[in-house]
């Protein structure tokens, strides 16, 4: 009996693609990538790259095109030493497997990293300098995506989800990242009071972002441990919320348009951060 997946040992030779009469490509998840459960389609190169360095033992199964096979010669290696499958596919597979034609030649089922608890974040820190971001209804995944990249580019330590938030990886937001969300990880925060009270009590002090209103955060004293609090794309972050952080910080700008997309906020309280902090 033929076995489906195309589990050859590589070679120097690129084999050839499987033929025409390959079994049909399972058809993507609805919500661009996203698997359900404990499993994620990814798809993109450097975000598949980056869940196989990290976490090789999560990868499920891959389907790649023929000519991404040198570039994944480590990765189809390790899939025939270890029996995880992969198949070798035409792009029109992949348009379907991931849902859309960004997927830059390869598309990986891996399961899920882990969503640590806040208390287990805070133990394993370590002294000095930290910076975590708070995504107070941050819901676009091409926005999670860039607010990855930027995370992982200054080195933050972790993106805190609220407790009643859906907000997870989905394969659209892993390849804007560009290998980001593997690099920071995602906590779960217990309910608001408790969570300010935890963060405090472990030295971080707490920033609300505002489109206006708040201290210039160019001028702004930022605590060496601080945790920026990152409002909703459209209705921006709770006032609640805001009124029990410990400062309220704004970007200056020529008024020209209303604010910064939140993604691009995010890179701009970032880099001002690490500008006063990492040497």
């Amino acid at each position: 009996m033929n076995n489906p997946w195309n589990n050859r040992r590589p070679s120097a030779r690129p084999p050839r693609a499987t033929p025409v009469t390959r079994p049909a490509a399972p058809a993507a998840a609805p919500g661009g990538g996203g698997r359900g459960g404990d499993e994620l389609r990814l798809f993109g190169l450097n975000a598949v790259l980056a869940a196989f360095a990290a976490r090789p033992d999560a990868l499920r199964k891959l389907y790649l095109l023929e000519a991404r096979i040198p570039r994944l010669q480590p990765v189809l290696k390790w899939c025939v030493a270890n029996r995880v499958g992969y198949r070798v596919v035409e792009d029109g597979d992949l348009n379907k497997l991931a849902g859309t034609t960004h997927h830059e030649g390869v598309v990986a089922d891996v399961q899920r990293a882990p969503v640590l608890a806040l208390d287990a974040w805070l133990q394993q820190l370590p002294q000095g300098p930290v910076l975590a971001l708070w995504l107070d209804g941050v819901g676009n995944p091409h926005n999670l995506g860039a607010i990855l990249r930027s995370a992982a580019h200054f080195g933050v330590g972790a993106l805190l989800l609220p407790d009643a938030s859906s907000l997870a990886i989905s394969g659209a937001a892993a390849r804007v990242a560009e290998g980001g969300a593997e690099a920071v990880p995602l906590v779960r925060l217990p309910p608001s009071s408790q969570a300010l009270q935890q963060l405090r009590s472990a030295g971080f002090g707490l920033a609300a972002t505002l489109v206006s209103g708040g201290d210039d955060v160019f001028n702004a004293a930022l605590p060496q441990r601080l945790v920026y609090v990152m409002g909703a794309e459209s209705e921006g972050m709770d006032r609640g919320l805001a009124a029990q952080c410990d400062l309220q910080v704004s970007i200056a700008g020529t008024g020209a348009v209303e604010s910064l997309n939140v993604a691009s906020a995010t890179a701009v309280l970032l880099a001002q951060w690490a500008r006063l902090h990492r040497h």
